[in-house]
C-alpha cells in the first residue's frame, strides 16, 4: 500500500473523546472515529492555510463547492446544483435543524431502529413525536418492513429519516428498498431526510452506494440529504458538513430553521473537505481495502465466540454485534471489564448488542478482539 495504516498513533493525552472516555487500559472501538492519521494531501492543505496566519470569518470557496459537485458526479453519477447545498458545521446539526425546518410542534417524525442514537434524540427536542419502527433481521441481514412502516404511520407524521447506509447495521439499502420507501413517503407526503455520511465507505467489492435523491425528481423534490468527509477521511473534529436540498421552499425552511443558532463552519473545516474531494480518492481506495482486511478479522474472530453473531458489514466501519444468545445480561460493561469499549446497543435503541468500530490499526484490532473472545471463551 502507498498509505500507512498499520502504524498506531498514541492518542492519549490530545482530549480524545474516543480514547479518554475509558481507564487507560481500555482498547477503544466505539464512536465513529478512526485511528488513521488522514490523508497526507489534508494534512498538507491544513499547513498551507495555517501559514497565512489569518483565521477570519470564512464562506464556502467556490473551488470547495466545485469540488463537492464534481465528487457526487464521479462517484454517484449524481448532477448536482451549487445552489442546491447548505453547509453545516456537523451533519447531527443537520438533523436536529431538519427536525426544526418539518412540521410543526406535536407532528411526528419517523425512523428505524436500531439507530444511531442522535435520530432519537433531534424529534422531542424540536417538539415533534417520535416514531420508532423496528428493522427486520433474518439469519444476520437486517432490512425494512414495509407493512409495518405503513402502520406506524399516523395523520401527524410529517418526516421519515433515514440512515444510508445504515448506522449500526452496516446495511447499504438497495434501489428496490429505496424505491418501496419513496412510495410510502410520496403515499404520506413525507419529507426524507437521509443521512448519507457513510456513502463513501462501501465495503462490498462492486458495491455502489445510490443516494435516495437519486431515484427521481420527484423523490428529489421532497428529500433532505446530508453528507460530510468526516468518516471516511477522518476529520470529524474539523465540522465541515452539507445538506443537497433540491427544493426551493424546502431549502428555504431549512434556512430559516438554522438562522440565529447555527454557526459558520470553520475555515479549517473548508480548507480540509476541498482537499479530502479534490485529492483524497486514492487514500480512500486503499483504505476501504484495508477496512475489508478487518471486517474480515471481525466476522472470525466473533464466530469464536458461542451465540454471538454479527451482521454482514455492506458499508462504513461499524459492526453490529448481536451478544443475546451469549448469556450476558449487559455486553458493553461486560466487554469493558475485559479491557474493550464498545457501544452499547441501547443506545441505538436495541439493547442485547454492541457496535464495533474496525477503524483501526490491525494489530489495536486483533488485541481487542483477542480480549473479547478470552472474556467469553474463559
Amino acid at each position: 500500500m502507498t498509505y500507512d495504516f498499520d502504524t498506531v498513533h498514541d492518542r492519549r493525552g490530545t482530549s480524545s473523546i474516543k480514547w479518554e472516555r475509558y481507564r487507560p487500559d481500555v482498547i477503544p472501538l466505539w464512536v465513529a472515529d478512526m485511528d488513521f492519521r488522514s490523508p497526507p494531501e489534508v494534512i498538507d492543505a491544513l499547513q498551507a492555510r495555517v501559514e497565512h496566519g489569518i483565521f477570519g470569518y470564512t464562506s464556502a470557496p467556490e473551488s470547495l463547492v466545485q469540488a463537492v459537485l464534481e465528487s457526487v458526479r464521479s462517484e454517484f453519477d449524481w448532477e448536482v446544483k451549487e445552489e442546491w447545498l447548505v453547509w453545516l458545521p456537523g451533519l447531527v446539526c443537520g438533523l436536529n435543524v431538519t427536525c426544526r425546518a418539518v412540521g410543526n410542534p406535536g407532528d411526528q417524525a419517523l425512523t428505524f431502529t436500531p439507530i444511531y442514537p442522535p435520530f432519537l434524540s433531534a424529534p422531542p427536542l424540536a417538539g415533534l413525536g417520535l416514531v420508532k419502527v423496528p428493522l427486520a433481521e433474518s439469519e444476520g441481514r437486517w432490512g425494512i418492513d414495509i407493512e409495518l412502516l405503513q402502520q406506524a404511520i399516523t395523520p401527524q407524521t410529517r418526516l421519515l429519516m433515514l440512515c444510508n447506509p445504515h448506522n449500526p447495521v452496516g446495511r447499504m439499502w438497495t434501489e428496490a428498498e429505496l424505491s418501496a420507501l419513496a412510495a410510502v413517503a410520496a403515499q404520506h407526503d413525507l419529507v426524507i431526510c437521509s443521512d448519507e455520511i457513510h456513502a463513501s465507505l462501501v465495503l462490498e467489492e462492486g458495491g455502489r452506494h445510490l443516494p435516495i435523491a437519486m431515484l427521481s425528481e420527484a423523490v428529489a423534490q421532497r428529500t433532505i440529504t446530508l453528507m460530510a468527509p468526516s468518516k471516511t477521511y477522518n476529520i470529524p473534529g474539523l465540522g465541515c458538513s452539507l445538506a443537497i436540498i433540491a427544493n426551493d421552499t424546502l431549502r428555504r425552511s431549512f434556512r430559516k430553521a438554522m438562522a440565529g443558532i447555527v454557526p459558520h463552519v470553520n475555515l479549517l473545516g473548508f480548507t480540509a473537505a476541498e482537499a479530502c474531494y479534490r485529492h483524497g480518492e486514492p487514500w480512500r481506495r486503499e483504505l476501504l481495502e484495508y477496512l475489508r482486511g478487518n471486517r474480515g478479522l471481525v466476522e472470525r474472530e466473533v464466530g469464536r465466540m458461542p451465540g454471538f453473531r454479527v451482521a454482514r458489514v455492506e458499508a462504513t466501519y461499524l459492526a453490529w454485534i448481536d451478544a443475546r444468545g451469549g448469556g450476558i445480561d449487559d455486553p458493553a460493561a461486560f466487554f469493558e471489564r475485559a479491557g474493550v469499549g464498545l457501544n452499547d446497543g441501547a443506545e441505538f435503541g436495541l439493547p442485547g448488542f454492541v457496535r464495533l468500530n474496525f477503524g483501526c490499526p490491525r494489530s489495536t484490532l486483533q488485541e481487542a478482539l483477542h480480549r473479547m473472545v478470552q472474556s467469553v471463551n474463559g
